[in-house]
């Protein structure tokens, strides 16, 4: 069965757009691309250009609409204007925006430069609990991200399973959404960060790798890298979205995890090597972590 039609516009270099169809077993899945295309608007053109050419719904860019669907787009050249609810951005080569579902939104490029544009457009459950748990929110709907070649891949990509619409294409093109969204996400935060905040986590990180068999002493990893325990937290957790006691548990069980199936050591000798001096909160610690207790895991293992 499918949900909609699927219709082709292609013309030179004016670009190419589809509209897709998906089955019972596509949106079993959680994830389906509805619309992917780009387009090279002209300057001195009305927008969006081939204005029937698209579904009705699609059509009042320009003016503002409603949506119910995601959509992603990514400007290469040229100028323009977006907005959502109450916020205005200006749009630049090398912006991206993000479209929620039944946000009332407009955009389009400045009438004297126009602007070359990639979207991709996408729906289901999984992108749904993506917005439930704020990972796609109103908060966050535009980004600069500047020109990147690896960014047009992804969307080239996406444009080559819809083309050939080989047996899973859906699958595969909302695998590279989801690859899209991160690197739309992470290079946010990238760019919000000082480079130093990459230095301070990878040298905490070493710290902590070159200790894994001592105790837990972030206070020392702190002093060792000139900077208080508090701030240490406050940028590993900012970069990793982690806080550096858990990335150190985190190792600690892992090693656990290699002695236990590697040596013939018991488990709280195993604990004891790891610094932990209860070896019942090792064992709660490495429950927590691998859904299994380590006498279990020391069983299983051999």
């Amino acid at each position: 069965m499918l949900f909609s039609l699927m219709e082709e516009k292609s013309s030179g270099d004016w670009g190419f757009m589809h509209y897709l169809p998906y089955s019972t077993e596509d949106a079993r899945f959680g994830m389906v691309c509805t619309t992917v295309g780009n387009v090279e608007v002209p300057q001195k053109t009305s927008y969006p250009p081939r204005l029937k050419e698209h579904p009705i719904s699609f059509r009042p860019v320009a003016q503002g609409r409603v949506l119910h669907e995601y959509q992603i787009l990514y400007v290469t050249s040229g100028r323009g204007t977006f907005s959502a609810g109450e916020q205005s951005y200006e749009i630049l080569p090398g912006s991206m925006f993000l479209i929620l579902p039944e946000m009332k939104h407009q955009y389009s490029p400045d009438f004297e430069t126009g602007w070359h544009e990639y979207w991709v457009g996408f729906k289901g459950s999984y992108f749904n609990k993506l917005a439930r748990e704020s990972f796609l929110s109103e908060k966050q709907i535009f980004f600069n991200l500047g020109l990147h070649d690896y960014i047009l891949t992804m969307f080239n990509h996406i444009f080559d399973e819809v083309r050939g619409q080989r047996p899973l294409y859906q699958m595969k093109a909302c695998t590279a959404i989801l690859l899209l969204l991160t690197e739309m996400l992470s290079g946010e935060r990238r760019q919000s960060q000082p480079d130093y905040y990459g230095q301070i986590v990878e040298k905490a990180k070493f710290l902590m790798e070159s200790r894994i068999y001592g105790e837990i002493n972030l206070n020392g990893i702190a002093a060792q890298i000139g900077i208080s325990t508090s701030r240490l937290t406050q940028i590993f957790k900012q970069y990793t979205s982690m806080s550096p006691y858990q990335y150190y548990i985190h190792i600690k069980i892992h090693k656990a995890e290699m002695l236990l199936e590697q040596e013939d050591i018991s488990v709280k000798e195993a604990a004891w090597r790891m610094g932990f001096e209860d070896q019942y909160y090792f064992s709660r610690l490495f429950k927590n972590k691998t859904g299994i207790a380590p006498s279990d895991w020391k069983k299983y293992n051999k």
